[in-house]
């Protein structure tokens, strides 16, 4: 399951303090059939929690690591094409560009025929494979793209461009549709991230920080219905959970995955329409 993000890093001294129970629980493990990870006295258990029968009809993942699925072999196109004329995840070849203190950044949906030698390569990095798990040819990267590419639309992977250049591997996906969603209390329209920075010249100076609030401010802003983004880092890998913690969400509680032990991260809608009021 790649969503560990294994490149976002914070920059160093600003980290905030982390929660005690996060170096407490290091490494993977499966999932408890009796437990949904969330220990009892989080805020976030009093959310309703989805059916699990109504989950179960969108977590069928075949092919996926933890983002979407689907069998259905279609274009992008025609993923976003849902019978009411808007997709999962509200057109993000649309949302445009955002002005970072690092520069111009967009969101662009990869695009296999032009973009997978790059994110093979990203993906063969020793810093990153560790987490991904999609080392090897480019076979490995392509069955994992297409995997969302052609299934219906609720994962969308894309390359983050800074000041014209790709630089970044993400997937917006939604949470409250997948495998996440049977271990965590999900709200509808929950919008999940992970990102990898792909150039090790971009790592270890806080661009990752950078990138993770402007993405969750894009997600809020672009898509109305959504009151959260959320992310599951794995807990192994403290840069890119200290890069959540300092872009602004908050360490919610420890899930287990089937590939990972995750820190459940969640950004609300409530501070970032805060801070977008004192910005003003």
């Amino acid at each position: 399951m790649p969503p560990t993000d294994a490149s976002a890093e914070a920059d160093a001294g600003t980290v905030p303090e982390l929660d005690t129970s996060l170096g407490t629980a290091i490494g993977t493990g499966a999932v408890p059939s009796s437990s949904s990870g969330v220990s009892s006295d989080n805020e976030d258990t009093m959310d309703l929690r989805l059916p699990d029968e109504f989950i179960a009809l969108f977590a069928e993942e075949p092919g996926m690591r933890g983002a979407s699925g689907g069998d259905r072999q279609v274009t992008t196109e025609q993923a976003c094409d849902t019978p009411d004329g808007d997709d999962l995840l509200d057109r993000i070849a649309d949302w445009g560009v955002t002005s970072t203190p690092a520069g111009a950044f967009r969101l662009v949906p990869v695009r296999v025929e032009n973009d997978l030698p790059l994110i093979t390569r990203w993906m063969n990095d020793p810093a990153v494979t560790a987490f991904w798990e999609l080392a090897g040819p480019e076979t490995v990267t392509e069955e994992h793209l297409r995997g969302q590419l052609e299934g219906d639309g609720r994962s969308v992977p894309c390359l983050g461009v800074l000041e014209g250049t790709p630089m970044s591997y993400w997937e917006i996906y939604r949470a409250d549709l997948g495998l996440l969603a049977r271990h965590y209390p999900a709200r509808p329209h929950d919008t999940g991230i992970h990102l990898l920075v792909g150039g090790v010249a971009n790592r270890g100076r806080g661009l990752g920080t950078t990138l993770l609030r402007a993405v969750a401010d894009l997600v809020l802003d672009k898509r109305p219905s959504c009151a959260r983004v959320v992310a599951e880092p794995d807990l192994r890998n403290t840069p890119s959970v200290s890069a959540f913690l300092s872009a602004g969400f908050r360490f919610s509680a420890e899930v287990d995955l089937p590939d990972k032990r995750a820190a459940l991260m969640i950004r609300d809608r409530a501070l970032h329409d805060l801070l977008q009021r004192r910005h003003m």
